[in-house]
């Protein structure tokens, strides 16, 4: 049997260090700041000294121990896939989970292991939904105390010593809280966790979930998402994702759908503005994600930007980008916050990424849309008792960043017989534009539920306006069928064919097939689009097509921003790459060579002078970090076990 994969993170020392320079730069949150910018102003590393990286230290997981003792049990359930955790540094100390849900801090220069907690998450069983995943760790401070909050997959909060590694006793019962308790319903553990880090803002730590997105009832448990004190563990505020009774937006859920329905979940990074005070949490699909019978009405706030006070939880504003929801189109990454100027007008603004290829842009502080919103005719469903709505909100700015929809206009045409087989692939389904509902002969979904934008999100430069987004074309089949009385009280789940290939083995679509789009934020108009990679160019041309060029392929990675480059990562043709980018054109400047595939988000940080790049990489039971630094630095660094 093939051995499953553990990823590991990879930690790189940029550029040369600044000359009798003792500066350092944090990285205190998962996306850089809780505004989700991805974006650092150091600039050692450039254009010309990015390819002068090399190796600097290495840190093997404590996960590698018990992982390989799962592998010679055969037990390979209980082995996690890939390592997606991005560290935070905070003074000269990184911290970061590993997928088992340890949590570890290492000295952020030399590598050096200060102390490793065990959740002992992993001995729960295998999570709910994405299997073992730990994607970050939050970080408070006080006068006197300085804490690490990890969420974990089944469903604690823990409150951690950053200085000690111990729990905090003052902190719940014994360092921790049960998150399936409070809930306003008892839910079965089974179906709930936590993977995204917590959100720390305004002496609040705020905390979501992440649901089995496969239920075989109606019955799930709801997304709640929930503020709590840092020093206690007290809950202080509840926003319930799907509105109870009497409260706002309740009418959306028909024939008392809401008592019962759950999911609806904000199971991605969050954001908040800090001297606001407003948290923007990103909200997912209801129960079921492919047919809302069950569910009438328009289903808030599924599928929806809600902005609410740190403080307190209280609604400030919404928008809902689908709605009643059948495409799994959740909101899958954390909203931007964003500072634009906009035909001479300054706007504090956030930026969301869609599954469907949209970046819907709000004004932060009202929510109110920096570019009209035009609600537009949509296909209607022919499944029994489905009912939705007649029109779906679709922005005028900034233009898709992703294919929508299968046409003429996309379907795959290198030659006239290519285009010929393909035509005749997708006569068995159904297909049409962007909200072609779910069948029961099957639909052609475009994008797919791993979208378009992936959880892993964009990058925002500050200094241009440019908003950067990785992307993946990835059509899918969703065929309904009867659910089975015996087994489950839904009506219809998905069943049947679930994927489409093209014709040959290409496929169905036109490249490119992953891209990274450049959108300028200000005029709202995309600068530039390049294929990600070069995907399968060989292959076309091995088939006797002239050569397309790089047509791209999925990444599943997110980017980082310097004041100097664009970095993205991706596995392109069995090659492992940490790629620099040119951010005013998208040209590669430079292919790093990393030992194992990415699967993390880069980052980067400075300490004593000299800055870091981080990436999570890794294969098979091997779990490491590893350093990159500069060869004049080489005396002062070494491997640590």
């Amino acid at each position: 049997m093939k051995t499953p994969l553990l990823l590991a993170p990879l930690v790189v020392c940029l550029g040369a260090s600044v000359a009798g320079s003792a500066f350092s730069a944090d990285w205190p949150s998962y996306g850089g700041d809780n505004g989700s910018q991805k974006y650092s102003t150091l600039d050692q590393v450039n254009a010309s000294n990015v390819v002068d990286l090399v190796t600097a230290w290495s840190w093997e997981s404590p996960d590698n121990a018990t992982v390989a003792d799962n592998i010679a049990q055969q037990n390979y359930r209980a082995v996690p896939a890939g390592f997606k955790a991005t560290p935070i540094v905070i003074e000269g100390v990184m911290y970061v989970p590993s997928s088992f849900g340890r949590v570890v801090a290492l000295d952020a220069a030399s590598g050096e292991e200060k102390w490793v907690f065990d959740t002992e998450a992993w001995s729960s069983g295998r999570p709910a939904n994405l299997g073992y995943n730990s994607r970050g760790v939050g970080y408070w401070s006080s006068e006197d105390k300085q804490r690490i909050f990890f969420a974990t997959n089944d469903a604690n909060l823990w409150s951690i010593d950053a200085l000690t590694g111990l729990p905090d006793s003052s902190f719940g019962d014994g360092g921790k809280i049960d998150l399936s308790l409070g809930l306003g319903r008892e839910i079965d553990k089974r179906q709930y966790g936590v993977v995204s880090p917590p959100l720390v803002t305004n002496d609040i730590v705020v905390v979501n979930s992440i649901i089995n997105d496969g239920p075989t009832t109606k019955e799930m448990p709801p997304g709640n998402v929930r503020g709590f004190d840092p020093r206690t563990g007290d809950i202080v505020w509840m926003f319930e994702t799907i509105p109870q009774a009497g409260a706002f937006g309740n009418e959306t859920w028909e024939n008392g759908s809401w008592e019962y329905t759950g999911n609806t979940n904000s199971w991605t990074i969050m954001s908040a503005d800090d001297e606001l005070g407003i948290v923007y949490l990103p909200i997912g699909t209801p129960t079921n994600d492919w047919y809302g019978g069950l569910r009438h009405g328009d289903n808030l706030f599924a599928e929806s930007l809600v902005a609410v006070e740190a403080k307190t939880g209280k609604r400030l504003w919404h928008f809902q980008m689908v709605h009643h929801g059948v495409w799994d189109y959740d909101l899958p990454a954390a909203p931007t916050l964003v500072d634009l100027t906009v035909e001479g007008k300054k706007i504090k603004a956030v930026a969301q990424i869609s599954k469907q290829g949209f970046t819907y842009v709000f004004d932060r502080v009202t929510g109110d849309p920096v570019w009209p919103i035009i609600e537009t005719p949509v296909p209607q469903s022919n499944v029994p008792g489905e009912k939705l709505s007649l029109t779906q909100p679709i922005p005028t700015k900034p233009p898709a960043f992703e294919l929508q929809g299968l046409s003429d206009d996309t379907l795959v045409n290198f030659t006239p017989e290519l285009r010929r087989e393909a035509e005749q692939l997708i006569e068995q389904f159904d297909s049409g534009p962007l909200f072609t509902p779910p069948s029961l002969r099957g639909t052609i979904n475009i994008p797919g539920w791993g979208g378009g934008g992936w959880w892993t999100g964009a990058a925002f430069d500050p200094d241009s306006g440019l908003f950067y987004i990785p992307s993946a074309t990835i059509p899918i089949v969703v065929q309904l069928q009867e659910a089975d009385p015996e087994k489950s009280n839904l009506r219809y789940v998905r069943g049947g064919a679930m994927n489409v290939g093209g014709p040959q083995g290409l496929p169905l679509t036109k490249p490119p097939y992953g891209r990274i789009v450049a959108t300028n934020l200000n005029s709202g108009e995309q600068e530039w689009m390049i294929p990600h990679g070069e995907g399968i160019r060989q292959k076309i041309i091995d088939m006797g097509i002239l050569d397309p060029g790089p047509v791209g392929g999925p990444s599943r990675t997110g980017p980082l921003l310097t004041k100097t480059l664009l970095f993205v990562a991706q596995v392109d043709n069995g090659r492992n790459l940490l790629r620099a980018f040119d951010k005013a054109t998208g040209a590669v400047v430079h292919e790093i060579e990393l030992p194992l595939p990415p699967q993390g988000s880069p980052m980067t940080y400075a300490v004593k002078g000299q800055q870091y790049l981080s990436i999570a990489i890794g294969g098979g039971p091997d779990s490491r970090f590893c350093l990159l630094y500069t060869s004049d630095a080489a005396d002062e660094r070494s491997s640590v076990d």
